[in-house]
């Protein structure tokens, strides 16, 4: 067998209280019934039939007197003695199907069981794909309670797509994902030392290729930026490298930041500034929970991940502004602003990633800058990066996964704020050039490590974390990235297979 078909080893995954998905010919007996409506010219239509318990019901009438559009999560009880429920779907695109799933999944909660009748639908793999994460995510929790709320709904049945289970599979396999990755950010920073997060990543990661580097590791090999960040808590750095290799000639790199608390260090940050920052480590998370999606999906590609895990903290030993710390590679950063710590990990990450691991592609996933939310707000990341063609992709790729991002510009006139007197960089942009734009000068900054390779650049501090529930986001870590990068590794993985094949028969010609 060709290693690009080869499967990784079953990943174990944390404990995960999901319902059950399934497809079935016929409805079964459940105690809640869910059948589509769509908006159509003429206005709202029934995209199937009710159920025998519901068969007398009108309807049209119905649907008027609701006032019903018909729209993506609307939801109109059929009155009858049995539980059926009138989904609105909007045009039935993956988006549509995406949020429609999420506000059944939360109507349907505490029922045991659940069908939703879609044989009226005209369903693809892209549809049921986004339909399935809508149901499943939107059902997810996190709880350290003594005796946590336990969720009723146990199954979901799909009724009609029978032909679909490869793609119910694949489905599957990235919620799964999804949700290991908003433990792993929802996890409290009391348990959460940079020692735990490798160790965790080596679980999630079962059966692939896992090294972690400790401090002493780090020091010997020159990572600066991750010890100088590391070096005021008592609580050392790791560095995670997790790689996956299905075959195809583009090596991916991707790197999280992973600071698994950030007080700010002696830049200290306000209190109501660090209660979400048990977060700050989304972007390793994010890149981790990837891989595991990636080698389960057997995606022929190449992809090794890079975790700079540290805690930011103040102490004795912590660095301080106007210290000068050594990358990785050599270059010299004076740290004017300790809570500017995410692109330090970062830069050593990004640096090991082209001169040791010649990467073809890097893209890093981090929770930088809090000018990003206030730029795009908190469903949006920010995406940077030096090539064309590679935003164009990951945009492309958020369209098909429903995780937002908003192309940022790179504005060379801003290079000069990181322009230091005494090191070959500063890590913040001097503030007497009034140049503002913080999120822009943090891109330009990672930049400079990346050595000319294609480089993206994903600053996710507004979609890492939710205040609340809406659609398949729920409150707290939200996991965002991995379906983003899942979705992009896929179709590279196509393209790649696609350029191969068309090689071949010219060769065979």
């Amino acid at each position: 067998m060709p290693p690009a078909r080869r499967r990784a080893a079953a990943a174990r995954f944390p404990e995960i209280a999901l319902p059950a998905v399934g497809l079935a010919a016929d409805l079964p007996a459940a105690a809640v019934v869910a059948v589509p409506t769509r908006t159509a010219d003429s206005g709202v239509v029934l995209a199937g039939s009710l159920p025998a318990a519901a068969s007398a019901v009108d309807v049209e009438a119905l649907l008027e007197r609701e006032s019903a559009k018909g729209g993506a999560g609307e939801l109109v009880a059929v009155p009858v003695e049995a539980r059926v429920l009138l989904l609105g779907v909007g045009d039935a695109a993956p988006g549509d199907l995406r949020k429609a799933g999420a506000a059944l999944a939360r109507r349907a909660k505490d029922d045991v069981d659940l069908a939703l009748d879609l044989r009226g639908l005209p369903l693809d793999g892209p549809a049921l794909h986004a339909l399935v994460e809508g149901l499943l995510l939107a059902s997810y929790s996190f709880s350290r309670k003594a005796e946590p709320k336990v969720r009723a709904l146990q199954t979901i049945t799909l009724v009609g797509p029978v032909g679909l289970q490869r793609e119910l599979d694949a489905a599957l396999t990235v919620v799964r994902a999804v949700c290991a990755t908003r433990d792993l950010v929802n996890t409290p920073s009391g348990e959460k030392s940079p020692a735990w997060l490798a160790a965790a990543a080596g679980d999630l990661l079962k059966g692939l290729d896992v090294t972690v580097l400790d401090e002493k590791q780090l020091a010997a090999k020159g990572f600066g930026g991750i010890l100088g960040v590391g070096q005021g808590s008592s609580r050392p750095p790791r560095l995670v490298q997790a790689s996956y290799d299905g075959g195809g000639r583009t090596h991916v790199v991707l790197v999280g930041k992973g600071i698994t608390f950030d007080t700010g260090g002696l830049s200290l940050k306000p209190n109501p500034g660090m209660l979400d920052m048990k977060m700050d480590m989304g972007g390793a998370a994010a890149v981790l929970g990837t891989l595991r999606a990636v080698a389960d999906l057997g995606l022929e590609v190449k992809v090794t991940v890079l975790a700079a895990v540290a805690e930011n903290m103040p102490s004795g030993t912590a660095q301080r502004p106007g210290d000068v710390l050594v990358q990785y590679g050599g270059r010299s950063v004076e740290v004017l602003n300790t809570d500017a710590e995410g692109r330090l990990v970062l830069a050593d990450a990004i640096a090991y990633a082209d001169r040791d691991l010649k990467a073809d592609v890097i893209v890093d996933v981090a929770t930088l800058t809090g000018a990003m939310p206030v730029a795009l707000g908190k469903r949006h990341a920010g995406l940077f990066s030096s090539d064309d063609a590679l935003a164009g992709q990951l945009e492309a790729a958020a369209e098909v996964s429903g995780e937002a991002l908003w192309r940022m510009p790179l504005v060379e006139d801003y290079r000069v704020a990181l322009d230091s007197p005494v090191a070959d960089l500063r890590n913040i942009g001097q503030p007497k050039l009034k140049l503002q734009g913080g999120s822009i000068t943090a891109a330009l900054f990672l930049r400079e490590f990346t050595g000319g390779r294609p480089w993206a650049h994903l600053d996710i501090a507004g979609p890492a974390m939710a205040a609340g529930d809406s659609d398949e986001v729920t409150k707290g870590g939200t996991g965002y990235g991995v379906r983003l990068l899942t979705a992009w590794l896929a179709e590279l993985a196509r393209t790649s297979a696609r350029t191969t094949t068309r090689t071949r028969t010219r060769r065979s010609a």
